[in-house]
């Protein structure tokens, strides 16, 4: 199956075999793609956040109290730790699921150190 149809399978929801793409350094690349609806959801979530923090800086440029600064920087925190949940769940729904199915135990591995990277 070549690369177009294998998007057309995604973008119109039909079951087809999953197939892992590896370049010579044995790097794993697992290509998904995600629904409009499941990027959408993330590209608003941070689309938030990244004007959030904009509004943060203007409280620095504005010379704003540091308590206040302090606050809207844990609400980006929290937003931000969110939007990577939301992903995380995504992932293990449609990525994982899809590489257990396939005995691909290389995602399992890239799963495990994106999650150790995640929750420094």
């Amino acid at each position: 199956m070549d690369e177009k149809e294998h998007q057309y399978l995604h973008e119109t929801g039909q079951p087809h075999e999953h197939r892992n793409i590896h370049d010579g350094d044995a790097t794993h690349h697992h290509h998904h793609v995600h629904s409009d609806q499941e990027k959408k959801a993330v590209i608003n979530r941070l689309s938030r956040a990244i004007g959030h923090l904009q509004s943060i800086k203007s409280m620095v440029e504005n010379d704003r109290d540091c308590s206040e600064i302090l606050i809207q920087l844990a609400a980006v925190k929290s937003a931000v730790n969110n939007t990577g949940k939301l992903v995380l769940k995504e992932h293990i729904a449609h990525c994982i699921v899809e590489a257990i199915e396939s005995g691909d135990e290389e995602s399992l591995r890239q799963l495990n150190k994106a999650i150790d990277s995640f929750v420094k």
